[in-house]
């Protein structure tokens, strides 16, 4: 048995902004897997800055899980709990040298090609002009939702991009969802929150930093708008813990993302535990190359979903794998005749 562990850097096409910053490349990990004359790849999509799993010895401990591995020991996502990428990387890994295929990890009507995952269309942070453009191109190509970032731009900037929006769909053609990622003041984001309620916008997620859940409590109970909790769910382990948030928050969604969330075992746990509080919930990638996306959009295909996922495309960077992954209008798709090209596996 062997196991390989590759970093690897993505460079973004543009400057990709959110309130907490700029980035130009995103870091992450290949894991390769050998056994039995298998290949089987993941990717442990560590998001520095933002993983509950940044730290200085990441990758001396994800070297060890593969030593660990190569010793003929059983991963056990338990054990690794709280390296929520490092579990993403190992089940993705540990599904692909299992199936037929190395980039078919969870065969469905998806991975034949007969049926699609619906996403939103995702408007990135930047001038006026630049954020104009995404929108168009967005409904150009069909989508039915998009996800506006915003907490960046001066917020009457961000009002005025929802209003001519709204100017030309009503919510029945075109919903719109926000993410301030943490960008609001308590003390200032009901008032924001009344006033994007004017334009019929479907949700907020993260309104508000995260660590503050009587504050969050508060919006949740108090918005006109549906609010989302997306880094309020970073570096919570432990499933009860999990369930004691969602039942003090009272959110109306949550957004889950797999290599943040502990991989498809952490991400199966939060879903439990949305479903007992009342809280609806979707899927969203986190900026993984397609190593990583590839796991996430077949992982959410066997969930049967309906409601637009917050799934990437892929295209995002210039040097990312290519992928049987492929747009059709605003659903994503897998075309069983192209194969995830990704050197080693």
């Amino acid at each position: 048995m062997r196991a390989r562990i590759l970093p690897y850097r993505l460079h973004f096409k543009f400057p990709a902004r959110t309130s907490r910053g700029v980035m130009y490349v995103k870091d992450t990990y290949l894991l390769l897997l050998e056994k039995d004359g298998r290949k089987g790849g993941g990717e442990c999509a560590l998001f520095k800055g933002l993983s509950a799993d940044d730290r200085p010895e990441y990758e001396e401990i994800l070297r060890e899980s593969a030593r660990q591995w190569e010793a003929g020991r059983l991963f056990d996502a338990e054990e690794w709990r709280r390296w929520p990428s490092l579990v993403f990387g190992w089940e993705t890994a540990l599904a692909s040298l299992a199936g037929d295929r190395p980039d078919v990890l969870f065969p469905s009507p998806f991975t034949r090609g007969e049926e699609g995952i619906p996403i939103n269309g995702l408007i990135w942070m930047g001038d006026k002009d630049f954020m104009l453009r995404q929108i168009e191109e967005k409904i150009e190509r069909g989508f039915r939702v998009i996800k506006i970032k915003i907490g960046a731009l001066h917020f009457e900037d961000e009002l005025d991009l929802i209003r001519h929006i709204r100017r030309r769909f009503s919510s029945r053609e075109l919903e719109i969802r926000t993410d301030a990622n943490g960008a609001f003041r308590p003390e200032e984001a009901l008032d924001k929150l009344e006033r994007l309620a004017r334009w019929n916008v479907h949700s907020v997620e993260q309104p508000i930093r995260a660590g503050q859940p009587e504050a969050m409590a508060e919006i949740c109970e108090k918005s006109p708008v549906p609010v989302a909790l997306d880094e309020e769910l970073i570096g919570v382990f432990d499933p009860s813990d999990k369930r004691r948030l969602l039942r003090y928050i009272r959110p109306s969604y949550i957004i889950l993302k797999p290599s943040l969330a502990g991989g498809f075992s952490g991400t199966k746990e939060w879903i439990r535990a949305a479903e007992e509080a009342g809280a609806g919930w979707w899927i969203t990638s986190a900026l993984e190359s397609n190593v990583g996306l590839n796991a996430i959009a077949q992982f959410t295909a066997r969930l049967g979903v309906h409601m637009p996922q917050g799934l990437g495309t892929g295209g995002l960077f210039t040097d990312n794998f290519p992928s049987p992954l492929y747009l059709e209008g605003d659903t994503l798709r897998f075309d069983p005749a192209r194969r995830l090209q990704v050197p080693g596996l």
